[in-house]
């Protein structure tokens, strides 16, 4: 079973910022996405990217905060996070998309292939 590694997750006082890293398996990549849980609630989206247009999408909560980039070359995608606040507090995930469900990728059921999560914390 293929297991993505994301790396970058800590503790930052709020305001501050983190960059996230997730290598893409060596299968086909149609997207990758970033999804959070924070303690008690529902993973939700944060952000996607599609890896030929390079088309990010964001949740409504991080936009205009989060950014999420690819690099091709490397087969990473990114998600640099600014301006953090105490709520973006979760455990962040990395998925990876073959293309071969629904295409939409603001969704869980798109992605084949999760990482294990890196724990975000942001202090007041």
């Amino acid at each position: 079973q293929v297991q993505l590694v994301e790396s970058g997750g800590g503790l930052v006082q709020a305001g501050g910022s983190l960059r996230l890293s997730c290598a893409a398996s060596g299968r086909s990549v149609y997207a990758m996405g970033w999804f959070r849980q924070a303690p008690g609630k529902d993973r939700e989206f944060v952000a996607a990217i599609t890896w030929t247009y390079n088309s990010p999408y964001y949740g409504d909560s991080v936009k205009g905060r989060f950014t999420i980039a690819r690099d091709t070359a490397k087969n990473t995608v990114y998600l640099q996070m600014n301006s953090l606040k105490p709520e973006d507090t979760a455990v962040y995930y990395c998925a990876q998309s073959l293309g071969t469900n629904s295409g939409r990728i603001t969704t869980m059921d798109e992605y084949a292939y999760w990482g294990q999560g890196t724990q975000v914390t942001v202090s007041s």
